[in-house]
């Protein structure tokens, strides 16, 4: 009778009870699954703890809930994220570190003997790996040089409005005005002169067209 009661025992262990892996990124939040049928049994209380889920209870318990309501956590970096009203009681861990990996385990305590729902998870860490393409790259050096020659025309176009400069760019001013000025002096000039021989020569055409008396 013994070893049948045994194997009874084991069966009911194995079914309603679950191991699976996790992993997840250092810096990132992590979720442990772990749910149940509401419709079936109701709202039901559970727990989280760091090891294996033993005979009873939780080992090491980081977290427990009774009828729906959260009663212990022992980090707000503990946070169970879904409605625990719907049966959704996974586990997330709000930005997990190195050290947050190992077995985690998940209780729901079902009515009945040997009727709870237990799921063991073994979380390993990771480092996020990073991957820039070539394009990328490409991209971000055009973008920096793009801004090195914004940054340089700017200090440029400062330097040119320095004092020193703007002497220069005043005097450049005021000796092309005055080559201006003379050039337009010097046409008024010549103008003036251009029609003083004519004035002249048209006197003295019509001093020789006057035929002389006798």
């Amino acid at each position: 009778m013994r070893g049948p009661s045994y194997f009874f025992l084991s069966v009911l262990v194995h079914v309603s009870s679950a191991t699976i892996k996790v992993t997840g990124f250092i810096g990132h939040n992590v979720t442990l699954p772990c749910s149940y049928d509401v419709r079936t049994y109701g709202v039901l209380s559970f727990c989280w703890g760091r090891g294996k889920v033993p005979t009873s209870k939780c080992s090491n318990t980081i977290l427990s809930s009774q009828d729906g309501v959260v009663d212990f956590r022992q980090s707000p970096r503990y946070q169970v994220l879904g409605r625990v009203t719907d049966g959704k009681v996974s586990l997330t861990v709000l930005n997990a570190q190195r050290g947050d990996a190992g077995v985690y385990g998940c209780r729901v305590e079902i009515p009945g003997w040997f009727n709870d729902y237990k799921v063991n998870t073994y979380l390993s860490m990771e480092e996020e790996i990073v991957t820039t393409s070539t394009s990328e790259l490409n991209v971000e050096v055009t973008d920096l040089t793009m801004d090195m020659n914004r940054v340089t025309k700017k200090e440029e176009f400062k330097a040119f409005l320095k004092v020193d400069n703007l002497g220069r760019m005043a005097a450049i001013f005021f000796f092309t005005l005055i080559i201006i000025l003379a050039f337009i002096f010097w046409r008024m000039f010549v103008s003036k002169e251009k029609l003083q021989h004519l004035d002249i020569s048209a006197v003295e055409n019509t001093y020789e067209s006057i035929p002389m008396s006798r």
